[in-house]
Order: C-alpha cells, then structure tokens, then sequence
C-alpha cells in the first residue's frame, strides 16, 4: 500500500491503527490505490 499510495509506512500503520485521521487527499489516494470510488470507503453516499 506504500507504494500505491506514496505515504509513509508509519503513517499508513497509525492510520490503519485508528492512531490518527485521515486527510481528504489521504482518502483519495487509498481509493485510488484500491480503484474504488471514495464512497466505498467513507461513510458518504
């Protein structure tokens, strides 16, 4: 996911965590990564 993402380890593993929120662009680069609309992982319809 790092390397799909371009973010740093450590802040992918406090995200995953919970430790910390996630940016609108963070959202958006793990949709992108994942090839889901943004929708599919928020809670925005």
């Amino acid at each position: 996911m790092q390397a799909r993402t371009g973010l740093d380890r450590g802040h992918l593993s406090r995200l995953e965590r919970g430790l910390v929120g996630a940016s609108d662009e963070t959202i958006r680069r793990y949709a992108h990564a994942l090839d889901v609309p943004t929708a599919a992982i928020t809670h925005d319809r």
